[in-house]
């Protein structure tokens, strides 16, 4: 089960130093011929003013950064100090003293020193083991160990086909979804359902999102697929809150940040998401409550329509069925609808509904 998104996401700066280290990056190579060449290596990045106080001996260097010149320091034991955006080597060969009293998980010297410097100066600190091939990433109080790129490559791989299969169910409710509204038959049960569908979609790409950043330039093709996968999901979710929520006035992104803090369990409760939507009072079933949607939904599947456009035929219809029934002079008195548009929406509400009711009774 996919945890909540509020829970997956990364820490932004720790965002921000995968990225300095992800592959395709100069550091990254740096780190990968000192991985190679198994000599290990403490690289600390920061404003050199704000830890010099940490500094004892070295070699002031004052030159710009190259990863052949870092692999080469790193055969010295001391560290090697970038700059925040690892553009300029500062210093190499120096030991950092950090305050002893700083408690410490680690054991190993290099660890333990760049552990301490991260919680005393904020500034990011890379640990490279000389044993074990590992790379650890310190940052405030937090530690993140770069994972094997096959490793995640094969990870990225799964979460992709499980996405596949999320996508193609929640494709399915959503026609089925559409198909109901022709029919003025939607209860909130569908609503839910579709509403919870759409958020595991978004759960697995976060999931694949997490990969992407620590893929760099290696997660190019696993990006591809994933925005292929993820076309029209957002729009789709925006427009189902907005259709179905109690209140015309609901912000969709409030609803959805409410639904992403959800745990897996909690997901799949539908009196908590019936209560986001704003459905508190109802005792009923969510089978037996029937809804009527606004036609944000519908209208976003026609070509070239604006939004502002769909906000004010939806204000002035008030409900999609209402909508259905007016004609091409109706439609005319809406701002921002002229004669070519109405025609337009009417062919079009009208080519939507033979096809998704055709889709729907065909296998009948």
């Amino acid at each position: 089960m996919v945890e909540a998104r509020g829970e997956s996401r990364l820490d932004g700066r720790l965002v921000d130093a995968l990225h300095k280290v992800s592959p395709g990056t100069p550091l990254r190579d740096a780190m990968d011929n000192i991985i190679r060449a198994k000599t290990g290596s403490l690289i600390i990045l920061g404003d050199e003013k704000k830890i010099s106080f940490l500094f004892s001996g070295g070699i002031r260097l004052e030159t710009d950064f190259t990863p052949n010149m870092v692999y080469e320091l790193a055969k010295m034991d001391g560290a090697i100090i970038l700059n925040k955006n690892a553009s300029r080597i500062y210093r190499a060969n120096v030991q950092l003293m950090p305050d002893p009293k700083i408690e410490s998980r680690e054991t190993g010297t290099r660890h333990r020193t760049a552990e301490r410097v991260a919680k005393q100066t904020k500034a990011l600190a890379v640990s490279i083991s000389q044993a074990r091939d590992l790379v650890s990433i310190y940052i405030d109080d937090k530690k993140y160990v770069l994972k094997d790129i096959r490793v995640l490559l094969a990870k990225a791989d799964q979460a992709l086909q499980t996405l596949e299969k999320y996508r193609s169910r929640f494709d399915q409710v959503a026609d089925n979804l559409t198909a109901l509204e022709f029919e003025d038959a939607v209860t909130l049960h569908e609503v839910i359902g579709a509403l919870q569908r759409a958020e595991m979609v978004a759960r697995v790409a976060g999931e694949i999102e997490r990969y992407l950043i620590e893929l760099g330039t290696e997660g190019r093709l696993i990006s591809m697929q994933l925005e292929e996968l993820m076309t029209g999901v957002s729009g789709d979710r925006d427009a189902l809150i907005r259709d179905y929520s109690s209140s015309r006035m609901v912000n969709p992104a409030q609803v959805e940040g409410r639904v992403c803090m959800l745990t897996a369990d909690e997901l799949f409760e539908v009196d908590i998401i019936s209560k986001i939507l704003g459905y508190r009072k109802k005792k009923a079933k969510p089978a037996d409550i029937r809804l009527s949607p606004r036609g944000y939904r519908i209208l976003a599947k026609l070509p070239r329509l604006p939004a502002p456009v769909v906000g004010n035929i939806v204000a002035r219809y008030g409900h999609l069925k209402s909508l259905l029934m007016a004609d091409e002079d109706d439609l005319v008195e809406v701002e921002g609808v002229g004669r070519v548009r109405a025609r337009e929406i009417v062919e079009g509400l009208a080519q939507l509904r033979e096809l998704a009711l055709a889709e729907k009774y065909s296998f009948r």
